[in-house]
């Protein structure tokens, strides 16, 4: 089977089945086992000096074995490859997360602080009605791109060999990419070759988001807000949801008890946000998502 094929059938049995309880109470999910390696990478290595290079070296070392793994497995066929691609592709448990933090806010304030506390980084505790809904889209579509797109976009380009590249790196980046003052050096090389590979697929995700919403034309818009934006990635998809949605995204929030003043994408659109947007974000992206399985069907009508 073509790889367009294989994707195609993940994507699907991502989109049904999701993350079963069942499955991942018994065994251990890859990601997590990626987690693990990269645990135990940051605190063998991540002491002394040349933080750098080492950080620099272990992140070269665990690309190698991403590769390797990934060129060992696909020698046991198609099947196995889908299934690998439907486990480490997370369309549907994405929109669960999402969409269960609108159903607690609908609760509750503090109920939606504590959803939303498991799906962003930043400080939740005295988070209002408005922020929480803030957050919750800016998640979605920031992990539409790194939990989809991306991994879709990779395996395509590198079959499972690439898939399992792509995600060894933004597992690697969401664990030691940080500028803090433990992970500043040592976790330099995974931040920057994290936001390589991320480069076309943000990019790509914006597109697919503005297309079926009528908001093509607003492209170069969309590139301006982008570049608000601290990441030079996330700022292209929560661009194009704003624009969407006609709210405003990212602006000040609160990390580690820190106020920090981010500029607001889109800032001309609607500030007072609530459980409402959050579903029309996620109903966004199950639009967007439906988009990119046509595209994919394309390529594999055309034998890519």
């Amino acid at each position: 089977m073509s790889t367009s094929g294989i994707l195609l059938c993940a994507l699907f049995l991502d989109a049904v089945l999701g993350e079963p309880t069942w499955l991942w109470s018994r065994l251990r999910h890859p990601a997590v086992v990626m987690g693990n390696l990269i645990g135990w990478a940051d605190k063998t290595f991540n002491k002394g000096a040349t933080l750098r290079l080492k950080g620099a070296l272990v992140m070269l070392t665990l690309a190698f074995l991403a590769l390797l793994l990934g060129a060992l497995l696909a020698k046991f066929g198609w099947l196995i490859e889908m299934l690998i691609a439907a486990i480490l592709i997370a369309q549907k448990s994405l929109m669960d997360h999402v969409g269960a933090v609108a159903t607690a806010l609908r609760s509750s304030t503090q109920s939606g602080r504590n959803a939303v506390a498991m799906i962003v980084g930043r400080d939740t505790a005295e988070m209002e009605d408005p922020a929480i809904a803030r957050s919750a889209i800016e998640s979605a579509a920031e992990n539409f791109s790194d939990g989809v797109i991306a991994p879709a976009f990779w395996f395509l380009i590198g079959g499972l060999p690439g898939l399992l590249l792509y995600k060894i790196t933004n597992t690697a980046d969401s664990m030691i990419g940080y500028r803090t003052p433990r992970h500043e050096k040592f976790g330099w090389a995974a931040a920057r070759f994290d936001d390589l590979l991320n480069l076309i697929p943000a990019r790509l995700s914006a597109l697919l988001i503005a297309i079926p919403m009528g908001f093509a034309k607003h492209m170069s818009d969309i590139r301006i807000e982008a570049k608000l934006h601290v990441s030079p990635n996330a700022g292209w998809p929560e661009a194009a949801m704003a624009r969407v949605l006609d709210v405003a995204l990212s602006g000040p929030r609160s990390y580690g008890g820190a106020l920090r003043e981010f500029p607001f994408v889109n800032a001309k659109g609607r500030k007072t946000l609530g459980a409402n947007d959050i579903e029309a974000a996620c109903r966004a992206l199950w639009v967007t998502w439906g988009v990119f399985a046509a595209l994919v069907f394309a390529l594999w009508l055309f034998g890519f």
